[in-house]
């Protein structure tokens, strides 16, 4: 029997460079990593990739990504054979942000791309990892490699959003969430959210780690994802 493909959904500005020490240490699945780019919303992303993708697979996202794998998993939610979010916030965005984050994509135009990560390092990673340059280059790099067109489109996606907590009372899949506890962004709670919201959930909240869980935790990331990985697998022999 050929293995599952893993499809993993990185966050806002970033690539498959989030995941490159994760990768090394999963098992030898087919690994697919879409870009989240040209869409007007959420729903429309997860459509979109719905029609590129295998018809069943395991599915990973990270921030962005992870509320876009929530809209997939409300649209499709038997062709999941797993679901693994990482630093998710599963609210709609509140329509006081959007100036916000649109004054961010302005801003990233004038003065360039490092300038909003400038903006938001401290919000991004644990305090102990504020000093980390080799960290911080990374993430500065995958947001050039964006792109300001880039950023407005995914923060149209982070905009329009909803909440689908209650399609995940559909889903048989292992559900696995990960989450930094201090991460200001997608904060503990946040992910209490849906552990209350399905039943089949596992929960690893890191300590000293913040937003950016798949690159400043790996191994504790890919142990996870490792153990999930096998779950979903066995969900499928039962």
């Amino acid at each position: 029997m050929s293995k599952l493909p893993v499809v993993f959904l990185g966050g806002t500005l970033c690539d498959a460079r989030l995941w490159a020490s994760v990768f090394p240490q999963l098992p030898d699945n087919p690994i697919i990593v879409p870009d989240i780019r040209a869409a007007d919303s959420a729903d429309d992303m997860a459509r979109r990739l719905l029609a590129e993708l295998p018809e069943r697979f395991c599915l990973c996202g990270f921030s962005l990504g992870a509320i876009v794998a929530l809209h997939m998993m409300a649209q499709a939610p038997r062709r999941l054979a797993g679901l693994a979010l990482i630093s998710v916030n599963p609210l709609a965005d509140r329509p006081e942000n959007a100036p916000e984050r649109y004054k961010a994509v302005a801003r990233a135009r004038r003065h360039g791309m490092e300038s909003v990560i400038d903006e938001l390092w401290p919000r991004y990673v644990d305090p102990v990892r504020f000093a980390d340059l080799t960290l911080r280059q990374t993430i500065v790099d995958m947001a050039k490699a964006c792109g300001p067109d880039v950023f407005e489109q995914q923060t149209n996606i982070a905009i329009n959003r909803r909440d689908v907590r209650e399609k995940l009372s559909l889903l048989s899949a292992p559900v696995l969430l990960i989450g930094g506890m201090s991460d200001p962004i997608c904060p503990p709670e946040r992910h209490a959210l849906l552990a209350q919201a399905c039943g089949q959930t596992r929960w690893l909240s890191l300590p000293r780690c913040g937003h950016f869980v798949p690159l400043e935790a790996p191994q504790a990331t890919a142990e996870a994802l490792v153990k999930w990985i096998e779950e979903s697998a066995c969900e499928l022999t039962h």
